[in-house]
């Protein structure tokens, strides 16, 4: 009797490793081969680490340096959303970006404002009403604040007057891989 039940659960292991297996090739196979998250950085802060005040309502409120890697071969463009979810009304959103040539794996601080970047890449609209990076301005507490970065299948259409919904709503079924990092800011 025992010996059956060690040959079932090692056949239901096995059986298990397969599907397993099977699904990490059919998601490979719809990402393009591309299994790696992406991975992004920044040299003014760690994962998880405090913002420097530059880089926030209090400072200079210039975007903060961003790199990356593991971009997937078959990448048409890079999007990147920063929001706080820790905001009191909901999450307020302070930089919507789309349209990043799939080259470009970095952003040099103090991306400027506007709604069209000299690399082609579009800045929708943030919860500020504006074009570009809005940096942490909380209203009390210690808040995150995720940059969001997306490998996307396609160049988007939306326009620049785009919310970080709009864009979602648009990246949807193309997103091949994506990485965040999250950054604190406390005043």
């Amino acid at each position: 009797m025992l010996k059956k039940i060690i040959v079932s659960l090692t056949l239901v292991f096995l059986l298990g490793a397969c599907s397993k297996n099977d699904r990490k090739k059919e998601d490979s196979e719809k990402t393009g081969g591309a299994q790696m998250a992406l991975k992004i950085t920044s040299p003014a802060f760690e994962e998880g680490g405090m913002m420097p005040s530059q880089f926030t309502c209090d400072g200079e409120d210039v975007s903060p340096s961003l790199s990356w890697t593991g971009v997937p071969e078959k990448t048409k463009s890079i999007a990147l959303i920063c929001d706080d979810p820790d905001a009191p009304m909901g999450t307020w959103v302070h930089w919507v970006l789309f349209n990043l040539p799939p080259e470009v794996t970095e952003l040099a601080e103090a991306i400027p404002h506007g709604d069209t970047l000299a690399n082609g890449a579009r800045q929708g609209v943030t919860s500020f009403g504006e074009h570009g990076y809005g940096g942490p301005c909380p209203p009390s507490g210690t808040h995150r604040y995720f940059f969001k970065l997306y490998a996307l299948d396609t160049m988007l259409t939306i326009d620049v007057k785009s919310s970080k919904d709009d864009l979602v709503a648009a990246m949807e079924g193309h997103i091949l891989s994506e990485g965040q990092l999250m950054g604190k800011y406390k005043r």
